[in-house]
């Protein structure tokens, strides 16, 4: 691979999402990490990256971080030189994913985020498995360490997302579809229709894996994703 990587972390998380692909993919490309996602709309958080991004770059974002990624691939589709989604969503937010996020945005505001993300968020990340205390406590480590501030914006800015359909049938770029089989938040058959409109796309479903593949089965995750990077 000649050109970099960028690396978009999902909601709530920092650049340790991706600790095991850093160690794995660093040998064979040049790797950018993504700032915080900090603003309340998808497309400003996708400009600000675009700004301080290379001028030709692959990406590859998990969950929000797919979401971000795929505005970027609107915006400016002949910088990107590849297209990895993990673990994300192409649709705009439900009308009951939507009111969910908004009583968690309320119970943020007034002083809950440990306990939303204690009690309401972990638990629907993880397939069942030995690390799964481990995996959770960096979860939670990295919510806390980011604060409610990125909360409110980032559940603002996925609230307000958009239908990126056309975007991914117009895709133009070597592009994996990865996702945990037991992911409940963004379900195979949700990557499903994603790897079925972008022409050429791969899919890649990873056992006892959840919405962290990448985390739960770093094994599988780096080989997919090695894969995707000598197809560039």
């Amino acid at each position: 691979m000649t050109e970099p990587l960028l690396l978009i972390p999902g909601h709530m998380c920092d650049a340790r999402l991706f600790r095991h692909q850093i160690r794995s993919l660093s040998a064979s490309a040049t790797l950018h990490l993504a700032p915080p996602l900090r603003e309340n709309r998808i497309n400003a958080t996708a400009a600000s990256i675009l700004q301080r991004a290379p001028p030709r770059f692959a990406v590859a974002g998990l969950s929000f971080g797919g979401i971000v990624a795929m505005e970027m691939l609107r915006l400016e589709p002949r910088r990107i030189t590849g297209l990895a989604l993990i673990d994300t969503n192409h649709l705009p937010e439900s009308a009951e994913a939507a009111e969910a996020r908004c009583g968690r945005l309320r119970r943020v505001r007034q002083g809950y985020l440990e306990e939303v993300m204690r009690d309401e968020m972990k638990p629907a990340y993880l397939a069942e498995g030995p690390r799964k205390a481990e995996i959770l406590e960096l979860v939670m480590d990295m919510a806390l360490g980011l604060g409610a501030e990125i909360f409110e914006q980032q559940s603002l800015a996925l609230l307000g997302r958009h239908d990126q359909t056309e975007t991914l049938r117009r895709a133009d770029t070597p592009c994996l579809v990865m996702c945990g089989r037991d992911d409940r938040l963004c379900s195979v058959e949700r990557h499903e229709e994603i790897a079925a409109l972008v022409p050429g796309a791969e899919l890649e479903v990873i056992p006892e894996a959840g919405h962290l593949s990448v985390l739960e089965q770093p094994g599988a995750a780096n080989q997919a994703l090695n894969s995707w990077l000598r197809r560039q």
